[in-house]
C-alpha cells in the first residue's frame, strides 16, 4: 500500500455539500418527497466524501440513525451536507446534515440527519485501510468520539 494513501488527512479535504433542486417527480401523493429520494442523495453524497478521504472505491456497510424532522417540498432546493466523523481501521462513518433552502424566501430548514458507514475497498474488493483523520477542532474531536462510540455499539449488536 501506498504510504501516501495512509497520511492522515482533515475532515475538511473530503467534505461535500451536494445540492438538488427538488422537481414533481420526486413526490409522492401527499406532494412531499419521497424519503427514498432523500436517502439516495445521502448515500451519494456520503458515498463521494468516503472515496475523497480513501482515495479506493467504497461501499455502504451500514446505514445508522436516519432521523427525518422536516418533510421535504416539491420547489425547494435540497442540500445535503456531509462530512468524516469517525474513521475505523477500513470504515468510515459519514454525518449528514439536509436542509432544504425556499429560494423565494432565503429561509434554510434542517429536515433530515443520519449517519452512513462505508468500507474502502482494495484491487481485489476487499476491505483496506484508510487514512486517519486529522482532527484540527475540539469539534472535530468531539465528533470523532462520538462517532467511535457509535461504532462500538454498532459492533456489539453485530456480536
Amino acid at each position: 500500500m501506498d504510504d501516501q494513501r495512509l497520511t492522515a488527512k482533515p475532515v475538511a479535504d473530503s467534505a461535500l455539500t451536494l445540492t438538488q433542486f427538488m422537481q414533481p417527480e420526486h413526490s409522492n401523493s401527499l406532494g412531499t418527497v419521497h424519503g427514498g429520494v432523500v436517502l439516495k442523495l445521502c448515500d451519494e453524497c456520503a458515498g463521494i466524501v468516503a472515496r475523497r478521504h480513501a482515495r479506493r472505491p467504497t461501499v455502504t456497510v451500514t446505514v445508522d440513525s436516519v432521523t427525518f424532522h422536516r418533510p421535504v417540498l416539491v420547489g425547494q432546493l435540497l442540500l445535503v451536507h456531509g462530512a468524516i466523523t469517525y474513521v475505523g481501521t477500513t470504515s468510515m462513518e459519514v454525518e449528514l446534515r439536509v436542509e432544504t433552502e425556499n429560494l423565494l424566501t432565503g429561509e434554510i430548514v434542517h429536515t433530515n440527519s443520519a449517519y452512513f458507514v462505508y468500507v474502502a475497498l482494495d484491487d481485489d474488493l476487499r476491505p483496506t485501510p484508510v487514512p486517519p483523520l486529522d482532527l484540527l477542532t475540539e469539534e472535530e474531536r468531539r465528533k470523532f468520539e462520538a462517532g467511535r462510540q457509535r461504532q462500538q455499539a454498532r459492533l456489539a449488536r453485530r456480536a
